[in-house]
């Protein structure tokens, strides 16, 4: 299963079937709301034991029989793409939300901070999204396409109000902060220090 939006999300509790003739129809309402529950309940479990938790427990989580949860996710690494996928949405709301209603420093700093939380949540489960990259290699590529364009978007922001310096890419920023986030020991604590520093280096220089 490869997902790249959420309005892409397979149809199965609703008997769509796929064909270039036959796009899928769209969930059921209730069918929906099972999707949303599962994603939400797999972040958690994943946040509490990593990509290697059980169907089982991502089942319990959401409240739902397993049964449903195959439905939706036919195979592990089906789930750990749907987070994923809906991880990258996220992070594309909060550049339209924060731009809607933050002044443009506030809102490239809250978009920072979003992309922090994102990435850090990742590695917990960096070994089965490998394993997703490997299956569909065009969601890596695509993913940070998306990634960056909703970096873009509050950083433009930013530059036209003259609060971030204008020698700079969106690419430039997510090497700075993308790199960070990797390190295998970093701190909750030591990523609030380092992204401020990152910060004021990226304020207009005198």
């Amino acid at each position: 299963m490869t997902v790249h939006t959420k309005s892409n999300t397979p149809g199965a509790e609703s008997g769509a079937v796929a064909s270039d003739a036959d796009p899928v129809r769209p969930l059921r309402a209730d069918a929906q709301r099972n999707y949303e529950r599962l994603v939400a309940a797999a972040r958690t479990v994943f946040a509490r034991t990593g990509g290697g938790a059980s169907m089982d427990a991502i089942a319990k989580e959401a409240g739902v029989g397993v049964g449903t949860l195959y439905r939706h996710f036919p195979k592990r690494i089906d789930v750990v793409e749907a987070v994923y996928v809906d991880d990258v949405d996220e992070l594309e709301s909060v550049a339209r939300a924060v731009s809607a209603d933050l002044e443009p420093w506030p809102a490239f700093v809250a978009w920072l901070e979003a992309f922090v939380r994102y990435a850090m949540g990742k590695k917990r489960f960096m070994n089965e999204l490998h394993e997703a990259f490997e299956k569909d290699p065009a969601l890596r590529s695509a993913s940070r396409e998306r990634i960056e364009g909703a970096l873009g978007v509050v950083l433009t922001r930013a530059q036209n109000a003259a609060v971030v310096r204008t020698d700079v890419d969106a690419s430039d920023v997510m090497q700075l902060i993308g790199s960070m986030c990797m390190s295998a020991t970093l701190t909750t604590d030591q990523s609030e220090r380092l992204l401020v520093m990152i910060e004021d280096g990226l304020r207009p220089q005198p």
